[in-house]
């Protein structure tokens, strides 16, 4: 049997190579359909193949590879099903979560969203996209966070995670990080009016917004998806 030490470990040295796959994934660094050796990610970072396992097997359970028995395991391509499904789930929890935050909105909340705006502003100018994305995420929790309702963030993120890798392709381009932006700034005003009407209508056109990218995409690269 192992000792805690041991377990310790090893969970450390997944999370790892967890971690560093989650981010060639997400940031197309592993295009769709690129295939993956467990003994070669193994031999990369001079470990055993369990922990090389189970971070496979977790990247798995959120739609980010597929593994098949006595089949090379491969990055997981988009699926429409899941995507459209993942939106759907997300836009009703976000509708309960900004009706829930306009019953409870106060003057300091708004300043909490204004200093993350600021700074959305800021690296929108300097084009750095992966920090955005990064503000768009804390954007999203502070509200979750703020109206009451903190663990509902993490259903939003699962679903975010699902289409990440769209998302990174879109918000490769300077504009389209503006536009989610606009969309940011006019949910934190109905937000400080406390306006339910208007914030539940900017959220479901910020939603909304993925449907252009999965049809450009989609367009473009259908060898990425199912």
């Amino acid at each position: 049997m192992q000792s805690l030490k041991e377990k310790l470990a090893r969970r450390t040295t997944a999370d790892i190579v967890y971690d560093y796959l989650y981010e060639a994934i997400v940031t197309l660094e592993l295009l769709p359909g690129t295939k993956l050796s467990e003994a070669d990610i193994a031999k990369r970072f001079d470990v055993s193949r369990q922990p090389v396992r189970d971070a496979f097997t977790k990247l798995e359970s959120q739609d980010l590879l597929l593994i098949r028995p006595q089949k090379a395991t491969q990055v997981r391509s988009f699926s429409m099903e899941r995507i459209e499904h993942a939106r759907f789930v997300r836009l009703a929890v976000e509708l309960e979560v900004v009706r829930a935050a306009c019953s409870v909105w106060r003057p300091e909340h708004a300043l909490a969203l204004k200093e993350n705006l600021a700074e959305q502003l800021s690296v929108i100018e300097k084009n750095e996209t992966e920090r955005f994305h990064q503000l768009d995420y804390e954007f999203h929790r502070l509200i979750c966070e703020l109206s009451g309702k903190p663990l509902a963030f993490e259903t939003i993120q699962e679903c975010k995670r699902k289409i990440d890798r769209l998302c990174v392709l879109s918000l490769g381009r300077q504009s389209e990080a503006k536009t989610l932006y606009e969309d940011h700034f006019d949910l934190a005003k109905a937000l400080s009016d406390k306006n339910v009407d208007a914030a539940t209508n900017v959220v479901r056109r910020h939603l909304s917004r993925i449907d252009n990218t999965i049809e450009e995409i989609h367009a473009k690269h259908a060898d990425y998806f199912e």
